[in-house]
């Protein structure tokens, strides 16, 4: 019994001690305190693990230091959590908006855009509690489809249960989708305020193009040591130095 009081106590007081930190990085914050609010957060970010809150409020702190790639990659990070976070979005758009490159993505077909956009209309733990609701209504559809008296409530039950079912099945791809982002990140961030992108991964390799701080990219090839080839928008690819790029 000591030792499950001692457990909630030291449960209590842990929480506490976080709600703490996670206030005073705010009143930082809000005293224009930026530098001490940036570092409380990477703190939080470092001891409780990933946050969409934590990475927004660490990016808007890193933006107001004038640190536009910190701020880009934070931002990214908290809509990779959270994709459908409207706030995220608009703050990480006025971000690129400071970027030095402006890279027209490539064409692509609208039926791709437009199932980029349903996926990120939720993140995989929204994803799985819909297919999860999906497959409730659907047995509760069934039944009233199996065992309803009235012909046309079997037909309402049997084609909304089918309806519901397709909606599991699309929610359950969705999540997996969304949870591939997260496990398989190729997005980076260029860091320094410019960086010479290669023809190969050597330092005698010709020099293609100039990316600045804060242009985002894709990496494609992380076979080599110390090198990473990377994909812009719109479809240039070339070998920079992996320290001069963060994965999001």
């Amino acid at each position: 019994m000591k030792k499950v009081l001692l457990l909630i106590i030291s449960f209590l007081y842990f929480s506490h001690v976080v709600a703490q930190t996670k206030e005073e990085a705010d009143d930082a914050y809000a005293d224009g305190d930026y530098e001490r609010a940036a570092a409380v957060y990477e703190q939080l970010l470092e001891e409780e693990g990933v946050s969409p809150v934590l990475y927004f409020n660490l990016g808007n702190a890193y933006y107001r230091l004038g640190d536009i790639a910190h701020a880009i990659l934070n931002y990214e990070r908290a809509q990779l959590l959270s994709p459908s976070d409207g706030d995220i979005r608009f703050n990480l758009q006025m971000a690129r908006q400071k970027t030095i490159d402006k890279i027209e993505p490539e064409s692509e077909m609208f039926f791709v855009t437009w199932m980029r956009s349903l996926v990120n209309m939720a993140s995989a733990d929204g994803w799985a509690y819909t297919s999860l609701v999906s497959l409730a209504i659907a047995v509760v559809l069934a039944l009233v489809w199996l065992f309803a008296s009235r012909l046309w409530l079997r037909k309402l039950g049997f084609f909304l249960g089918v309806l519901m079912l397709v909606c599991f099945i699309l929610a359950n791809v969705f999540a997996l989708q969304q949870k591939r982002y997260l496990t398989e990140r190729t997005g980076a961030v260029i860091m320094p305020s410019a960086v010479n992108v290669k023809s190969t991964p050597a330092q005698n390799g010709t020099d293609l193009f100039i990316l600045h701080s804060g242009t985002r990219v894709d990496i494609t090839d992380d076979s080599m040591t110390d090198w990473l080839e990377i994909r812009l928008p719109d479809g240039k690819q070339g070998w920079v130095e992996s320290k001069e790029i963060e994965v999001i």
